[in-house]
């Protein structure tokens, strides 16, 4: 029987369980591995790279049978023991899930701890780390409920012919999309190399998601990789956690105006964690700076890139009453909802009430465009 989805998330994420490096990364790694160590409040962290200060599990997971109010949040002190163990366990996402109310939810990793590996110089190490979370990712977590637990491959930064190979083997495996931390050629810039991936995903169907940013492009260098691990566990303030929501405008731009999408018109990507509500500005400037300078830059594009966005691109939000209310300036069908779970930002249990209070007065279908079927038609759910 076809499965019935009426609420899914298109961005929830996952925490390595305490034996994922031992269990699926290679043995001549393991001295370099993350390891699991005490953060300064007696709770369990990640330390990424040896010699640097652990990530702690407080923030990416959800602590408590109902999560924690705005006043208990804390960067320190969870441990495997207290957070709910959907966070690492296929299984019990699956029953937290249900206790939401979600139907599926499309899964991404930790950036921290693959930006740990995106960074390294040693391409064996590099590509050790990535294929052990992808590995865990579609053999054990996502093997609960593969309908429910959409799981996206990370893909590398090496050479381009190591990420196009990678894409095609992501699909092979039933993967339904794949996540870019870095341009898939490995350079610091966007280039006519990447073209090779964007043929393979478009090819294959397989959605393309940025999360947040392309943080990693470039950064394989001893001096880059350095100051990367100096910041993956140090800990942060607000402005840290202030949600760079602007930055999405910059690679959007940037794919719009290199004619990705008219060399590749059936491409999908993707923006996640980046919001929706700033979107109408972005287009409306788009477009201007278009219209008043495509004759002298003697531009190719066929396309206003308002045209591009809402053919080629899709953004998700969590709770942003403003982006429903402006869901007709950016496109209803550009739009899918996201609890971040188990983040800090998620308001699980009660995402079934949050869509309620911010979605009221949206017509019934393109509530379930938003909430449902933009999600179960990207993925070829059901």
């Amino acid at each position: 029987m076809t499965r019935q989805y009426r609420l899914i998330s298109a961005d929830g994420h996952v925490v390595e369980p305490p034996d994922m490096w031992t269990t699926y990364l290679p043995k001549k790694f393991h001295s370099r591995a993350p390891q699991l160590v005490k953060d300064e409040k007696g709770g369990d962290a990640w330390q990424l790279v040896p010699g640097t200060a652990p990530m702690p599990l407080g923030l990416v997971t959800n602590a408590g049978p109902y999560g924690k109010r705005y006043e208990e949040l804390e960067w320190y002190g969870a441990t495997y023991d207290t957070i709910l163990r959907g966070s690492f366990e296929g299984k019990a996402r699956v029953e937290e899930q249900d206790f939401d109310g979600v139907d599926a939810e499309v899964l991404f990793p930790s950036q921290r701890t693959m930006g740990a590996f995106m960074a390294q110089e040693d391409d064996d190490f590099h590509l050790a780390g990535l294929e052990a979370y992808n590995t865990w990712m579609h053999d054990e977590f996502m093997a609960a409920s593969p309908e429910r637990l959409i799981g996206l491959a990370q893909m590398p930064g090496v050479d381009i012919a190591t990420s196009v190979k990678w894409l095609r083997d992501a699909k092979a495996a039933g993967y339904k999309g794949v996540i870019i931390s870095a341009f898939p050629s490995g350079l610091s810039q966007l280039s006519a190399e990447d073209d090779a991936f964007w043929e393979v995903a478009e090819e294959e169907q397989m959605p393309v998601h940025i999360h947040s940013g392309l943080r990693q492009a470039g950064g394989r260098s001893a001096s880059s990789f350095a100051a990367a691990a100096s910041n993956f566990g140090r800990a942060i303030g607000l402005a840290e956690m202030g949600g760079l929501v602007g930055e999405a405008s910059g690679f959007m731009s940037s794919f719009i105006y290199a004619g990705i999408f008219d060399r590749f018109p059936a491409l999908q990507c993707v923006a996640v964690e980046c919001g929706a509500g700033w979107v109408p500005h972005f287009l409306e400037h788009m477009d201007d700076h278009y219209w008043r300078n495509r004759t002298w830059t003697k531009t190719t594009l066929t396309l206003t890139p308002s045209e591009y966005f809402r053919r080629n691109w899709k953004a998700t939000f969590i709770r942003q009453p403003f982006a429903v209310a402006t869901r007709h300036w950016i496109g209803v069908d550009n739009l899918m909802w996201s609890t971040d779970y188990p983040h800090h930002r998620h308001d699980w249990p009660y995402s079934r009430r949050i869509i309620e209070e911010s979605m009221g007065g949206v017509p019934d279908d393109e509530r379930r465009r938003m909430c449902c079927d933009n999600a179960r038609l990207l993925y070829r759910l059901g």
